[in-house]
């Protein structure tokens, strides 16, 4: 019959030592072999040094705060998962109905173009999938607005190059929106992940400092609300937005300013898509 030590290591049980899995006793059998093992010796050996470098190496990171904006934008996310799962349980759209009283959800204005004449609605009223997009984007402007040395991938001094690249990346032709009539310039943009494939922000800094994010993606075909072209106002992310989809690509413009402010800039953002 075969003895323990006949039986040869494995690199599942070299990874157990190295990881710490393996119980005082079966680390000590374990030593005991590659005692009579150099090769596997060495190898476990070399994986404990690189598991010790890698750990000096992140160190610092379990101790160091995170980011204001990031926990911001966390807890922001975190509450707004609990409030729409109350919306849920309360039977959705009445909930949502009550909510939008008590926050006076009514916005004025009138949209250019093949919108002109209709009012912006609810976001509580659109479908699930509308909502997350327009969380998402409310979420990426909470995470990189307050960025000061990084806030974008690629800057408004390669426009070109931004354009290009976010085009290929999201299959489509994109356009930049220019906001300089509203007192807004280009300060770059960045390619970020979503749900149903890759997502482009543009973001757009005025003079007092303030930032506006423009978010935009295709909507996966077949999903509720990729057809709605209806604007939705929603008040309740980490920042305000208003969302919409064209063409089969949802838009969502998000930043903390009053509604009408917002309202205008999109506005103005929209005729140029």
């Amino acid at each position: 019959m075969a003895s323990q030590d006949d039986i040869p290591i494995s690199e599942d049980a070299l990874h157990a030592l190295t990881d710490g899995r393996l119980s005082a006793a079966q680390a000590e059998v374990l030593r005991s072999r590659l005692a009579r093992d150099a090769e596997n010796e060495a190898t476990a050996a070399a994986w404990q040094a690189q598991r010790e470098q890698l750990q000096a190496l992140h160190a610092a990171w379990d101790t160091a705060p995170v980011p204001d904006g990031l926990r911001r934008a966390a807890g922001r996310l975190q509450a707004l998962r609990e409030r729409e799962a109350r919306w849920w349980r309360l039977g959705g759209m009445a909930a949502s109905m009550v909510l939008a009283f008590g926050l006076g959800w009514t916005v004025h204005g009138q949209w250019p173009n093949d919108h002109r004449g209709q009012t912006a609605g609810r976001m509580a009223d659109a479908p699930p999938g509308a909502r997350r997009f327009a969380q998402q984007a409310a979420v990426a402007h909470a995470v990189y607005q307050p960025e000061q040395r990084h806030p974008v991938e690629v800057a408004a001094a390669q426009q070109e190059h931004l354009v290009q690249w976010l085009s290929k990346r999201l299959g489509r032709p994109l356009r930049i929106p220019v906001l300089a009539a509203q007192g807004y310039e280009l300060v770059g943009g960045r390619l970020l992940p979503g749900d149903t494939g890759a997502r482009a922000q543009f973001m757009y800094q005025n003079a007092a400092g303030e930032r506006v994010t423009l978010y935009l993606g295709a909507l996966a075909a077949g999903q509720p609300g990729a057809t709605d072209t209806a604007f939705r106002f929603d008040p309740d992310g980490p920042v305000p937005c208003f969302y919409w989809t064209d063409g089969g690509f949802g838009y969502a413009l998000s930043g903390a300013l009053p509604r009408a402010a917002l309202l205008g800039l999109a506005t103005a953002v929209h005729p140029q898509l």
